[in-house]
């Protein structure tokens, strides 16, 4: 491996921020480093590349069945891409017939997608929680209904059966079982896929493949509304990499080695993180597990033996992860000993995680690794700014990547933000009432998102995330509640008790807070209960619920009125659920979900009468 830089001056190119302000107060905002006109035309391109220039390097792997590590090289991976697609070239594919995924993430599940890609046929990976998480494929349905598919793939299968038999009516497609899966009647394994090549056949279709074709269809997570089929074509996926080239110049001499396990069914990691890998000759190490009580162990043995270059995660994650690090030596050591670069999305990062994760680095490595963010949507495939520099703070998402527009337009005490780019998609699949809806009168992408200054005096410091619009609410009072800044307030001020935090008050009097417990840091707090005390025991604790007031009485101290503090919260035994969406695959809390299917709890908050649970405190008057 080349040298390993962690000086924020040596990996990044330095922010370069045009701003125009319109007489109405609007403002548009650019980078000064221009995007060429040149934009890479396909990512087959990347794998044709590095096949040819390195064909024994790894490019993907991940664990067997006897917990070992199965590697898959670059010349295998193009090798195995044009069997694939040959047999997908026989399946009267097309945008009206993609191929859907619907497994985890795994190297047949990239090898598939990569084929249908090579061949000009768009992929629809669907997160395996409308699958497996759901009791009536409400969602799942509702994806097929829109795409048709010609070929479904699921690995193993049999997990996956229940969901394939629930949607059989509403496709006609080939149902394909990778290779850990049983043999089922009227499934056809992965190896007959695989069974031939025609590279001629294939190379005259990928001539074919340019940036306009659909590359993918990805549903949004549903943060807000219902679902949507995402156009992702092949110049949104690729000018957001030559973008990040830019920004991220270290990336030219320094191979990635990332180990992760962001779904390759959302943008982050399916587009961000895979296609970063796949653009510099990478390697992807698939991470099995995910940042819960069961499967964090699974992050944990795999961290342990792989040294990532970048680490790629969310703040939840990251908050589960760093009690680890505190403890285990030898997992820091590994963890930190190659790492260039740590980055969050998907929500703000609360300081006293960014503040721990450069303390550990720090000791490990006598330096402090760069932690850095980004901001985007499936809607723009996923970059439209960049933290490309050393931000002051937690939760500075940067500044608009190259070729990239954004426009502030005041809305209620905010700065509402909205996107135009050729990393901006067309539209939604088959819905069109819905994509025109979609865009202001100028074509910018109306996101939904609000941002402010880092300083307003200099905005090269870069903009915060400030919540979505849909989230903020006014009390009683007529003053508006900014979501987003308050959350990330308070789960700081309860650190480590508060894990998220979801914003109650519309049309009250006063702010309350439900709390998602981190469980572990709880018990770690309360030595003297048994370590499988009951979760209702612990959260009573003396000790937690003081620790809670604390955090509630230090917001009041720093002022700044109703709007910014809780007066009452109460900490949730039952975590947040995947199924009914209160939590995406990506890690982040859908705040209008919790409120809305626990719209008990919130009226239990504010009761008249309030229960023993109840943790309030008010400012002295």
């Amino acid at each position: 491996m080349s040298e390993i830089i962690r000086d924020a001056a040596r990996l990044f190119a330095d922010p370069d921020l045009i701003i125009r302000h319109r007489p109405n107060g609007d403002r548009i905002l650019r980078s000064g480093i221009e995007l060429p006109d040149a934009i890479p035309r396909c990512v087959g391109d990347w794998l044709e590349h590095w096949a040819a220039v390195q064909p024994d390097e790894v490019f993907l792997a991940e664990r067997n069945t006897d917990g070992e590590w199965d590697r898959l090289s670059y010349g295998e991976a193009r090798r195995r891409v044009v069997a694939i697609a040959t047999w997908l070239l026989g399946q009267k594919l097309s945008a009206e017939r993609p191929v859907v995924i619907l497994s985890d993430n795994g190297i047949e599940h990239a090898l598939l997608a990569l084929a249908a890609m090579h061949v000009g046929v768009p992929v629809a990976p669907i997160s395996p929680g409308n699958s497996l998480m759901s009791k009536d494929f409400g969602k799942l349905r509702g994806n097929f209904e829109l795409l048709r598919p010609g070929v479904v793939f699921a690995d193993p299968l049999e997990r996956f059966l229940p969901a394939i038999e629930a949607v059989a009516d509403l496709h006609d497609g080939v149902v394909v079982g990778g290779s850990r899966s049983q043999p089922q009647p009227g499934v056809l394994p992965m190896a007959q896929v695989e069974a031939r090549a025609d590279e001629a056949a294939v190379m005259a279709a990928f001539a074919g493949v340019g940036p306009d074709t659909i590359a993918k269809f990805l549903f949004t997570s549903g943060s807000v509304g219902t679902p949507k089929a995402v156009i992702n074509t092949q110049r949104m996926m690729c000018s957001n990499q030559l973008a990040k080239e830019l920004v991220w110049p270290f990336l030219r001499s320094n191979r990635p080695v990332v180990c992760e396990w962001l779904p390759w069914s959302h943008t982050f990691g399916g587009n961000h993180d895979f296609n970063m890998v796949l653009r510099w000759g990478g390697s992807f190490y698939i991470d099995d597990g995910k940042p819960t009580p069961a499967l964090i162990e699974k992050t944990l043995r795999n961290l342990r033996e792989v040294s990532p270059t970048i680490y790629f995660s969310v703040p939840r994650a990251y908050d589960m992860l760093v009690p680890y690090l505190r403890q285990d030596a030898a997992l820091r050591e590994n963890f930190f000993r190659r790492l260039q670069v740590i980055m969050y999305a998907g929500a703000a990062l609360p300081q006293h995680l960014w503040n721990e994760l450069e303390a550990l680095s720090e000791a490990s490595v006598g330096a402090r690794i760069p932690m850095v963010s980004s901001w985007g949507s499936t809607e723009t495939a996923p970059l439209a700014t960049d933290c490309h520099f050393q931000a002051v703070r937690a939760g500075v998402i940067g500044v608009p990547v190259p070729g990239t527009e954004l426009k502030l337009v005041p809305s209620h005490g905010k700065l509402e933000v909205r996107v135009k780019g050729p990393n901006v998609f067309t539209g939604y699949w088959k819905q069109p009432e819905l994509t025109a809806k979609s865009f202001d009168e100028e074509g910018y992408y109306l996101i939904g998102d609000a941002v402010e200054f880092v300083d307003a005096a200099h905005p090269e410091r870069g903009l915060l995330y400030d919540g979505r619009v849909g989230e903020d609410f006014k009390l009683l009072t007529g003053t508006w509640v900014h979501v987003g800044s308050v959350r990330v307030a308070g789960i700081d001020a309860m650190s480590p008790i508060a894990q998220d935090i979801v914003v109650t008050g519309h049309d009250r009097d006063e702010i309350g807070f439900l709390i998602f417990p981190n469980l572990p840091e709880c018990r770690r707090l309360c030595p003297h209960l048994a370590p499988d005390a009951d979760i209702i025991d612990l959260l009573l604790n003396p000790v937690i619920r003081s620790r809670v007031a604390q955090g509630m009485a230090a917001m009041i101290k720093k002022g700044g009125g109703s709007s910014t503090y809780p007066t009452r919260a109460i900490l949730m035994a039952e975590p947040p659920s995947v199924e009914a969406g209160e939590i995406t695959d990506k890690g982040y809390i859908n705040q209008r979900a919790v409120l809305t299917r626990r719209a008990d709890l919130v009226e239990f908050l504010y009761a008249d009468v309030l229960d023993k649970t109840v943790i309030t405190v008010h400012p002295a008057v």
